[in-house]
């Protein structure tokens, strides 16, 4: 079976690095996470970034710094991971889904028409990496860019960017993420809230120590939560860096290859990172069941949200996505892939 889905590995240089960290006493977060940040701004040009145990613990953190309270209002695609909204959810604010455009994006011109003077935040989801409409950004409300999926293009805009390096992402620690933001307020209080709220860096100057003469040496003004980065997870990322154009290059050979051969009936949506190769089709149903049959892994990867029962369990008025939910459809896009099993799936679909 070509699989959908094939985790990037490096094994090799992987042990190298890790061995490194294993001749140390740091396995938790330590100078391996601090220099991961370094080299990851360095690389795609980013001044404040932070490390985290995951993409999910990027966003609840960039949710808490925007600031939402009971009743506020965010707009977001109602077309991605359930990931992305849930930990709406949990702040309360009152959801409200975007439609999407026609590459599976949340749509610049429903956003801009549900904004109201409650519209706390924007959530706009990188979806298979492509990156989202610019426009969004000019609109005046904080935005916090899902790019889970988009590591390797270094997203500009957006008061907030959330990276995933979950385990089939095509950059991975095997879990973990990075917070990126654009001031250093938002920068030093994300560092206390990653760490339940203590100041590790005053924990460094009285070498860690908690009490001094049955005082405390420092207070907890945050209520945080344990969402650090470890220096294992810190020492794969490194060598992914080293690696990302090649990674990037040979997923857009992959998507290049599929829409030269796919059959003309067929539309393809790819760019950006490369994450995703989807196609838009008719009887989407049978062409999954017929891949498989004959070899090919395929998946939609994402359902709309507003279909769970803990967003309310009905399908909303969203035309776009009214219309395209019953024909896209994900391909084989994987370092397992081959430019040979490409062009096998591409004549499976032309001969059907």
């Amino acid at each position: 079976m070509i699989p959908l889905f094939w985790p990037q590995q490096f094994k090799a240089e992987w042990l190298e690095t890790l061995s490194k960290v294993f001749d140390t006493k740091w396995l938790g977060q330590g100078p391996m996470v601090d220099e991961f940040e370094r080299e990851f701004g360095k690389k795609f040009n980013y001044k404040y970034c932070l490390a985290v145990n995951s993409g999910s613990a990027a966003l609840e953190l960039a949710y808490n710094l925007v600031g939402l309270k009971t009743d506020d209002e965010v707009i977001t695609t109602c077309f991605t991971c359930t990931a992305t909204n849930i930990p709406l959810l949990r702040h309360k604010v009152k959801i409200v889904f975007a439609d999407i455009d026609d590459n599976l994006l949340i749509d610049y011109r429903d956003v801009k028409r549900k904004i109201t003077d409650k519209t706390k935040a924007i959530v706009a989801v990188t979806l298979g990496g492509l990156p989202v409409d610019k426009r969004i950004f000019d609109l005046g409300i904080p935005v916090i860019v899902d790019a889970a999926q988009s590591v390797g293009v270094s997203e500009k805009r957006g008061d907030y960017i959330c990276y995933s390096f979950q385990a089939i992402k095509h950059f991975t620690t095997g879990d973990g993420g990075m917070l990126v933001v654009n001031n250093e307020k938002d920068y030093d209080k994300a560092k206390l809230m990653r760490w339940f709220g203590i100041d590790r860096e005053a924990k460094k100057k009285v070498n860690f120590n908690a009490l001094n003469n049955r005082e405390i040496t420092m207070e907890i003004e945050e209520v945080g939560y344990k969402y650090h980065m470890n220096d294992i997870a810190a020492a794969m990322g490194l060598v992914g860096l080293r690696h990302t154009d090649e990674i990037l290059g040979y997923r857009k050979l992959l998507c290049e290859t599929y829409a030269n051969n796919l059959p003309k009936s067929i539309r393809c949506v790819y760019g950006g990172s490369y994450w995703l190769m989807a196609i838009i089709t008719k009887n989407r149903d049978d062409i999954i069941e017929y891949l498989r049959h004959n070899g090919a892994e395929c998946d939609l990867v994402q359902l709309r949200n507003d279909i769970f029962k803990i967003f309310g369990g009905v399908k909303q008025d969203l035309p776009n996505l009214n219309r395209l939910e019953g024909k896209y459809l994900y391909l084989p896009l994987n370092a397992k892939v081959t430019i040979k099993d490409v062009k096998y799936i591409s004549k499976l679909l032309c001969n059907r």
